[in-house]
């Protein structure tokens, strides 16, 4: 066995019992005040500096001997959900949960750190380890990023993960270039005139009106756009009309548009604003259009996820690591890979034969809590191969990361 992952099963149950105090007591974006807390405490103990930033986003810096800086981000926030599942360590707090596996992020980190922390004189270089809140809403990276997470020491590179039920346990995952969407949410309001049902000439029908744009607005993803790049706009919610012999007033819409293609982004938001405006004009109403920009894309950097192939392949084998496909889901770990180049992999949680595959933000998602030592010894494995410039001592690694470092990310 790899001797990293050995080191990571040992300190499993102490880990383990962590992301469940943490799963007990979940709390929403930037109120993480609790799990912030505990974060805080288990770094001091470790004697790693930290810092509170965002609110209730924690850093803790580790000097090791060496200029290079790489971090490590874990998200803290839980989601307002009410949880079905019937476990130990069941949520105390009604309707709110860790539906997503941020606790998960959490513990695993916290490991990364203890397992770090032992090796602190050896280390060629510092590693940050980010715990930020609110990724689960108005995204707590930007946040981070505006407080100084990234500086002093000045942050090289940053790894991430999330935990896939789609994958089993001892399974990594990886992406080159584009991995998550960007996300652009919106509103309509579409203006008409309200009359009487039995007299509609009287009237402009904002809902009629808004049927067409709906319409419409699905052309842009069928006709004006490159059917090789993903493109998905939703219509998520229509409110309008007071009663069934009344043409109403008003209407109101909101969705997002989600896509891979960053360039265009702007370009494919002005075309859904353009149709809305010009046909509500058209059917003699108006229409008001609000963006609210989101998420950028999520783009992997080629070198890094490289090393993190070849640090994953010393602990779970060749066999285990897979290409997977890019996301329309968005993530906020995307603004640090605008900042330096880093890897936002996969970590496989899924068991199907003790039927934990549920989807994440389902009121039952759990995980296999084996995949924690896992998602440990890739983190660990992955900083020591970036601060040694991804060079291991191994013929067959040093054969394996030269293939990698020269390999096409044009899959």
């Amino acid at each position: 066995m790899n001797e990293i992952l050995k080191e990571a099963r040992l300190i499993q149950d102490e880990i383990i019992e962590i992301r469940r105090r943490i799963h007990r007591e979940p709390e929403l974006g930037f109120e993480e005040t609790k799990t912030s807390e505990l974060i805080k405490k288990y770094l001091e103990k470790l004697d790693i500096e930290t810092k509170v930033m965002a609110k209730t986003g924690i850093v803790g810096t580790l000097k090791g001997n060496g200029e290079k800086t790489i971090a490590i981000r874990a998200d803290i926030d839980a989601l307002p959900i009410q949880e079905e599942n019937d476990v130990p360590y069941s949520s105390l707090v009604p309707g709110k949960m860790h539906a997503c596996g941020h606790d998960v992020h959490t513990a695993i980190t916290l490991g990364a750190a203890k397992l770090l922390s032992q090796k602190k004189d050896k280390l060629m270089g510092n590693v940050k380890f980010i715990f930020q809140p609110a990724e689960e809403t108005t995204g707590g990276a930007k946040p981070m990023l505006e407080a100084g997470a990234f500086e002093n020491p000045k942050v090289d590179a940053i790894i991430g993960l999330h935990v896939d039920p789609d994958l089993q346990v001892g399974q990594i995952g990886y992406t080159y270039g584009k991995a998550y969407a960007s996300s652009d949410m919106f509103d309509i309001n579409v203006i008409g005139r309200s009359s009487h049902g039995a007299e509609p000439h009287k009237s402009v029908d904002p809902i009629v009106i808004s049927a067409n744009i709906i319409n419409m607005i699905q052309t842009v993803v069928s006709r004006e756009s490159n059917p090789l790049e993903p493109l998905v706009i939703t219509i998520g919610s229509i409110e309008g009309g007071y009663a069934r012999n009344i043409v109403a007033g008003k209407v109101h819409m909101s969705g997002i548009i989600r896509m891979l293609n960053e360039e265009n982004r702007d370009m494919i938001v002005a075309k859904v604003e353009n149709i809305a405006k010009k046909t509500a004009e058209l059917m003699g109403g108006k229409a008001e259009f609000t963006r609210i920009e989101g998420y950028p894309c999520l783009i992997n950097d080629s070198r890094m996820v490289n090393i993190l192939r070849l640090s994953a392949l010393g602990i779970v084998g060749e066999e285990n690591i897979k290409n997977v496909l890019p996301t329309l889901g968005v993530e906020d770990f995307a603004y640090y890979l605008k900042k330096v180049p880093g890897c936002f992999y996969k970590l496989g949680c899924g068991n199907k034969e003790l039927g934990i595959d549920k989807p994440i933000h389902n009121n039952m998602f759990d995980v296999d809590e084996n995949c924690i030592a896992y998602g440990i010894a890739v983190h660990v494995s992955t900083v020591l191969n970036f601060l040694k410039d991804g060079i291991s001592k191994g013929n067959r690694q040093k054969r394996i990361l030269k293939d990698l470092l020269n390999y096409s990310d044009t899959l």
